[in-house]
């Protein structure tokens, strides 16, 4: 999905930094603290430390006979989190052990937590002084099931095919990247300046169906007058 953007950008006549584990204009890896201090520092000095604006793509999940629930927690989170504090002026101008207890199911435990620790931390900072506030729009994609090489590799064993395929998507059928980086470039671009804090969901409609009455939830009414006292003031 980040390779499609990647190139769609390219071809509208955008220059793109690319971030990955080979092939890529820094290689880092992001699993580890240095991987993701030199991803930070290399695009930093590529940009001439300014950016217009940031993709957050690089992603592990579970893999078939591979418990790697650190790695996932350190590249879909961390990976994402601290690339975009250290790129924030740039912009503007102990959980891995409690999934043990999930036995096997701890990969995707993990994938599924990583993905909802980045959706929070994004909906928290992105109405803050120093992102929304500096003109930075923070916003986040939720892809479903995409044919991507991750989801290849999960048809490819037997036992997660079944669960793949059992996976309720309404409009049937799974997702082309292309219709995440339609997306990611329309978040990109000056028609997404009104967007802020959100959470789009690309998933052929599993997650209304799964959470057809969990939103809009209302704001509750002491909440909201102190935000209107607060506002007045």
């Amino acid at each position: 999905m980040g390779r499609e953007t990647a190139n769609r950008l390219r071809g509208d006549g955008h220059a793109v930094i690319g971030v990955d584990l080979k092939d890529a204009d820094i290689v880092a890896d992001l699993s580890t603290p240095r991987g993701r201090q030199e991803a930070a520092d290399g695009v930093l000095e590529a940009s001439g430390g300014k950016l217009e604006g940031a993709v957050l793509a690089a992603g592990l999940g579970p893999s078939p006979g591979r418990d790697r629930s650190r790695q996932i927690a350190q590249v879909n989170y961390l990976g994402v989190v601290e690339l975009l504090v250290a790129w924030r002026s740039a912009l503007s101008g102990g959980a891995v052990r409690s999934v043990r207890l999930f036995g096997a199911a701890a990969p995707t435990m993990m994938y599924a937590a990583s993905k909802i620790a980045v959706s929070r931390w994004v909906r928290r900072h992105a109405v803050l002084p120093e992102w929304a506030g500096a003109g930075v729009r923070l916003n986040a994609i939720a892809p479903g099931a995409i044919m991507t090489p991750l989801l290849e590799e999960q048809l490819s064993s037997p036992m997660q095919a079944k669960a793949v395929r059992s996976f309720p998507v309404p409009v049937g059928g799974f997702g082309d990247v292309g219709h995440v980086a339609d997306w990611m470039c329309f978040m990109l671009s000056d028609s997404a300046d009104f967007l802020c804090g959100s959470v789009v969901c690309v998933d052929g409609g599993t997650d209304a169906l799964f959470r057809a009455d969990d939103w809009p939830r209302p704001v509750p009414a002491r909440r909201l007058l102190g935000y209107l006292r607060r506002f007045r003031s």
